[in-house]
């Protein structure tokens, strides 16, 4: 058994919340199939892209503009102790947390922004590392959603080996299978080539999972030949070497940025995912929309 952390708690009371966090959040995710607690390391809300269905409101400021290492440590803290202990069930938000999903499944970094642009990311990705291991949480994945387009800074790639040595597992967001369809989406300066050749280095390393989100746009979805494009993209990505271990294929289910953005149709969903399937032999798992 792991001795307790060192890390002063956030409250000296029993009834300890996890409402007024600003950097750790629980949520049950239904791509973890458990509890994922959340790591945000842009509380600023900037972001290197700004994609069409982001669910960030970037109108209102953020109160917390910075990252206050400190606090962020103490509040993963508190909230690995809240649900190692099933104490985080009795809140009224997780109280009917069905028997089979109250499990930890992981520490994810994303947020409201890219995690990557964090300056300091290697040693955030340690300092979050050495809490997990002082509660003995090994089997605890540590995940990166990330757009990919950072990996090529020696901070970044250092953070990487790290995750590697803390079983973690790096989501790499990849919409688009052609340049204009990326710019549509995505909106950023950051070229289309530099995200895939990122992809694809980092592949080599490691096997990834490819999470990729399709939708409406203006009324219609991906065309068939956008669809084509995108699983020659996976190809191009496993016969360079890149190991690929799951592609996530999902749609909007929350809000977008864009009021001309919505979800596709489960069908709609599944069909890409067989398209996946039969084009790239790699496998691919459907996650739906709002209903």
């Amino acid at each position: 058994m792991s001795s307790k952390p060192e890390i002063t708690p956030l409250y000296a009371a029993h009834g300890r919340s996890f409402e007024g966090n600003r950097f750790v959040y629980p949520v049950l995710s239904r791509r973890s199939k458990g509890i994922s607690v959340g790591v945000n390391l842009n509380p600023d809300k900037i972001c290197n892209f700004d994609c069409i269905y982001c669910q960030v409101d970037r109108t209102r400021q953020s109160e917390t503009r910075f990252v206050e290492m400190d606090a962020l440590l103490r509040e993963l803290d508190e909230m690995l102790r809240l649900v190692t202990t099933g104490e985080l069930y009795q809140t009224a938000k997780f109280a009917g947390t069905p028997e089979a999903l109250r499990r930890l499944n992981d520490i994810a970094f994303s947020g409201d922004g890219e995690p990557t642009t964090y300056r300091n990311f290697d040693e955030i990705i340690a300092a979050c590392a050495a809490v997990k291991d002082r509660y003995g949480l090994a089997e605890v994945k540590m995940v990166l959603i990330t757009n990919a387009s950072m990996f090529h800074r020696e901070p970044v790639e250092r953070g990487l080996a790290l995750l590697d040595a803390h079983n973690g597992e790096i989501w790499a967001k990849l919409d688009a299978g052609t340049d204009a369809y990326y710019q549509l989406i995505e909106r950023t300066p950051i070229p289309f080539r530099q995200v895939l050749d990122n992809i694809a280095a980092a592949a080599r390393k490691r096997p990834l999972v490819i999470q990729s989100l399709f939708m409406k746009v203006h009324g219609e979805g991906p065309s068939a030949d956008e669809l084509e494009a995108f699983c020659d993209r996976l190809n191009e990505i496993t016969s360079a070497g890149g190991r690929i271990k799951l592609v996530q294929v999902y749609t909007v289910a929350r809000r977008p940025a864009e009021d001309y953005v919505a979800s596709l149709s489960d069908e709609d969903v599944d069909a890409i995912v067989e398209r996946v399937r039969s084009r790239t032999a790699l496998p691919a798992e459907p996650f739906y929309g709002a209903k």
